[in-house]
């Protein structure tokens, strides 16, 4: 049986997409007294010299630091009240959701997904505002011992991550379920054309490539106030030369902003895609009944 296909997901990166930080300079970092320079230095030079992934680098540097190994996945959690996120964020979740209220959609019973990927960690994410909003969340985590942090449980670097814009359109959103069984197009829940992904920069390309091979949207935010550019310069490579991605806007969640003016856009025309989708169904399957 074919699914009914009337969602719209929205797959967000976290650091420097919905927040203008990292999220361990003003979580973990903060609490343990380390200093976020000093702390990325040591993780860069732990991939430069002996070859890391960055992010098994900076797990492992975490768990240097006895302060650290000291906490546990609920103290993470607890910490997410402390993240900070670009202008609109979270309120602009419930305003996007709105879009589809209209008894135009509600009769096809369309409605939209947000997800985050991360290669930050889940748990602190898990305690944050967004939490709410969301439909699942990935990031790395920490397993346990004795209510103590203790070894890298799951790691999700930037090119895992796409595994995860896959259990988006399968459904398959528990890790127990095996992502690269088969499915066919017609019975995967939520179709490429139907998901856009939000990211920052290079380490969102594998991602971006995804959605675009499969006609799905990518949108790269650049931090508006970054007074370097860098974060501009990043996004507009990935445009102008890369062509990774659709659209860079600021990311400003706000409503009016170009960044919202991009998804409302896209989002009010995938929702007529739908739409126009069902009506030409039951159009094709209806049978006219035999002349009086």
């Amino acid at each position: 049986m074919s699914e009914p296909q009337n969602i719209i997901a929205i797959i967000y990166d976290f650091d420097h997409t919905l927040s203008p930080l990292y999220m361990q300079d003003v979580t973990i970092l903060r609490r343990a007294g380390l200093d976020p320079s000093a702390f990325w230095a040591s993780c860069t030079a732990l991939v430069r010299e002996k070859q890391y992934d960055h992010e098994l680098a900076y797990m492992k540097r975490l768990l240097e630091h006895e302060s650290i190994r000291a906490l546990s996945n609920a103290d993470l959690r607890d910490m997410g009240k402390d993240l900070s996120f670009f202008d609109g964020v979270p309120e602009f979740f419930a305003e996007l959701n709105a879009l589809v209220h209209s008894p135009r959609y509600t009769e096809w019973d369309i409605h939209i997904e947000h997800y985050v990927v991360s290669s930050g960690l889940k748990a602190i994410l898990d305690g944050s505002a967004i939490a709410r909003w969301t439909k699942a969340i990935w990031g790395c985590e920490f397993d346990e011992e004795d209510g103590h942090l203790s070894f890298p449980k799951r790691v999700i670097s930037h090119t895992q991550k796409t595994q995860y814009l896959f259990r988006v359109n399968k459904g398959l959103l528990s890790l127990d379920q095996d992502v690269n069984d088969h499915m066919p197009e017609e019975v995967r829940r939520i179709p490429f054309p139907q998901m856009i992904y939000v990211g920052d920069g290079p380490t969102d390309v594998p991602c971006f490539t995804v959605m675009k091979k499969n006609q799905g949207m990518a949108i790269a935010v650049y931090n508006p106030h970054d007074q370097s550019r860098r974060s501009f310069h990043k996004c507009y490579e990935l445009s102008k030369h890369a062509n990774r991605v659709h659209f860079i806007a600021p990311a400003d969640y706000r409503a009016g902003s170009h960044l919202r003016l991009i998804l409302e856009r896209h989002i009010t025309e995938v929702a007529d895609m739908i739409v126009d989708r069902r009506r030409q169904g039951i159009a094709r399957t209806r049978v006219p009944a035999p002349p009086v």
